[in-house]
């Protein structure tokens, strides 16, 4: 079941990346909110700060996705469960990235200054992290108690 959902997640994480995270705008009433995803975050990061969009491509996109790609290797045997701990850290990076988001909503909101809607995209991505982690306890958890069983 855990190689199940792993996978899943090697599909969930491309579409949480271009899912509306929030809608930003002026909030009057004929300007529409424009939708701001993971992508168009990096599109607009890489035009004004090449640093900045270097370190969120590698939270939001490298982490977790090279994260899921090893827990499945794990799952079918291709690689070592002795990388389990480098996988835990790849996924608390990825789940730094959540929080970001979080701290720029709460800060825009906080400052009154235009509009901030949350958008199903940013729920998609933290219960995909969520679920990375989790896949990844259980699975450190199933080898400490069955070693042949992953």
């Amino acid at each position: 079941m855990l190689r199940l959902i792993n996978l899943s997640l090697l599909v969930l994480f491309p579409l949480a990346w271009f899912a509306p995270l929030m809608r930003a705008g002026l909030g009057l009433p004929l300007f529409s909110l424009d939708e701001i995803s993971v992508i168009s975050g990096l599109q607009s990061l890489w035009g004004t700060d090449v640093f900045l969009a270097l370190l969120v491509t590698f939270f939001a996109l490298f982490a977790p996705y090279m994260k899921t790609m090893g827990l499945a290797l794990v799952h079918f045997d291709l690689l070592s469960p002795k990388v389990l701990p480098v996988l835990h850290g790849l996924g608390k990076l990825a789940m730094a990235d959540i929080f970001l988001i979080a701290l720029y909503i709460t800060v825009a909101k906080g400052i009154g200054i235009g509009k901030i809607e949350v958008a199903w995209g940013l729920y998609l991505f933290t219960a995909c992290i969520l679920a990375s982690l989790a896949i990844s306890f259980l699975t450190e958890r199933r080898l400490k108690t069955d070693p042949i069983v992953a």
